[in-house]
Parts: structure tokens; sequence; C-alpha cells
């Protein structure tokens, strides 16, 4: 073993700060200087830490399914009271949806009405939460022979959960949709009035943008626009609901904080462009 003088180890303690930063800062300048590299790398870790995040995970889940059910246990009889409410409002609609059913095959039969293919999608697990330069994200393990893409649309069970911003070889990254930087192209589906769905790094993004005279209202359902066919029309998100301070918020019916299986499908949309498909202009051509 090694021993050092007193003097020689307040050096290096001295040192090991200037070093550490001087590192960091030599991390950030290679991370401006090539984001595809910096990015490429981060997908890199990533797929070697997949198989680790998916093994660790299981018995965190089995431990939060187990709390779960104590306190479902816990609150039986309430829910079974509850259930028995909505059975019974749940009769009273499904006559009104079957005539409306009827009635609209009916009308698109007389139109010659053309359906909206079918998008092709794959399931994903998701193994972590993890952020990467991202505030709100998450890391699916996909498996080797995937094939998602950039910009491929996410949804659990209940709606949308964001974009796939990332793809390595065996996971990927979805963005999701209360980002600081997520903007989703959105329509008020009572007023038809469009709007932007920004993310705030919270759990519910807000409405802009709305056109003057409309106003959100309270419980309002919001859907995507296919406005930049960006994302396709009609994709479910969530419902209006105001801030003390009379801001617009979504409150997303998909459970961005219990994120366990997505979906993620392929539209065919061209509206985003990934970095790596983008031409770069050739030195000395103008």
């Amino acid at each position: 073993m090694i021993r050092l003088s007193i003097p020689a180890r307040q050096a290096l303690s001295k040192l090991s700060l200037p070093v550490l930063v001087a590192a960091a800062f030599g991390l950030m300048l290679l991370g401006k200087a090539d984001t595809i590299l910096a990015e490429r790398a981060r997908m890199a870790l990533n797929d070697s830490l997949g198989p680790i995040y998916a093994v660790l995970s299981e018995p965190l889940r089995a431990i939060d399914r187990a709390v779960s059910d104590a306190g479902n246990l816990w609150n039986l009889r309430t829910d079974n009271a509850k259930l028995r409410e909505e059975n019974e409002y749940l009769r009273r609609w499904q006559s009104i949806a079957l005539a409306l059913d009827s009635e609209n095959a009916r009308l698109k039969a007389s139109l010659n009405w053309i359906p909206d293919p079918t998008a092709n999608y794959v399931t994903a697990r998701v193994v972590a939460d993890a952020g990467g330069v991202y505030a709100r994200a998450a890391l699916l393990e996909v498996g080797p022979n995937h094939s998602i893409k950039k910009s491929q649309i996410a949804l659990d069970e209940r709606g949308l959960i964001g974009r796939v911003t990332e793809v390595g070889s065996r996971t990927a990254r979805v963005l999701l949709i209360t980002d600081l930087n997520s903007r989703i192209p959105v329509i008020m589906e009572t007023s038809r009035a469009r709007a932007i769905l920004v993310g705030t790094n919270g759990p519910r993004p807000r409405l802009l943008y709305w056109p003057e005279g409309v106003q959100p209202q309270e419980g309002e359902r919001i859907v995507t626009s296919a406005e930049a066919n960006a994302f396709p029309a009609n994709l479910p998100i969530g419902t209006v609901q105001h801030t003390a301070n009379g801001v617009p918020e979504v409150q997303p019916f998909a459970q961005l904080n219990r994120l366990e299986v997505v979906r993620i499908f392929d539209y065919g949309l061209g509206g985003v462009v990934a970095p790596e498909t983008q031409s770069r202009p050739t030195p000395g051509r103008h």
C-alpha cells in the first residue's frame, strides 16, 4: 500500500474538485458539439442498463401490487356501492349508445365513408422513469429486433402518453405529454376550437393559444389535432381543469405516474423529422 505524505494528500484533495469540474465541463462541450453522438452514447448506456432495470423493477412492481391490493380490500364495501351506481348509469347510456351507433353506421353507408386505416403497434414494458435530457420521460425495453422509430405515438389503455424521441438497439425513450419540451396540437371537443397543449414538468400540461372568443370549459374533453401532420386526430388526452388562478390545465387520462406497459403506434406521419434524417449543408456550398 502506497503511503502519501500529508502535504501530498492535501494537494490531491485540492486538485480533485478542479479536475471534476473540468471533466464535467468537457462532457458538456462534447454534448453541445455533437448532439447525435451524445444521444447515441446515452442510448448505448440505456441499452446496457435496460436488462438491469427490468430485473430490479419486478420486485418493486410486486410490492406496489401488494400495497394496492391491501388498500383495495380496505375500501371494498365503498367501491361496491360506487360500482352499483355506475352500472345503473351505464345501463341508461347503453341504449343511447346502441341507437347512435346504428344511426352512425347508416349515415356512413349512405355517404360511402372510407374508414381510416388501422395503425400497427408494438407493446413495450416501462423499465425506468429515466428522463435523460428530459424531466418527464419513460424508458422502454423493446428487444433487439424492434421496429420502433422516432416520432411514433405512445398510448396506454386510457389515452395519449407521449412520443418516441430516442431509439436504441434494445431500449427507447418516450417524451411524456407533461414534459416542458412537449408541444401538442389539440382540439377542445365541445367548442371544436384548436389550441396547443404545453407541458409544465408538473402532473398536468397547460392549454395555450386558443382562439379569441373561446374559453376552455371545466371538464371539457381534449383530443389531438392532425395539425402539422405530427399526431393523428382524435386521440384522447384528458379533461380541462382550471387552477385556482383560472389557468386551464388538462388532467391526463393516462396514468403517467404508474406506467407499466405501453403501446407504440406507427401512424405513418411525417410531421416530425428525426435529426438523423435531416440533410446537413455541405461546407463550401450555398
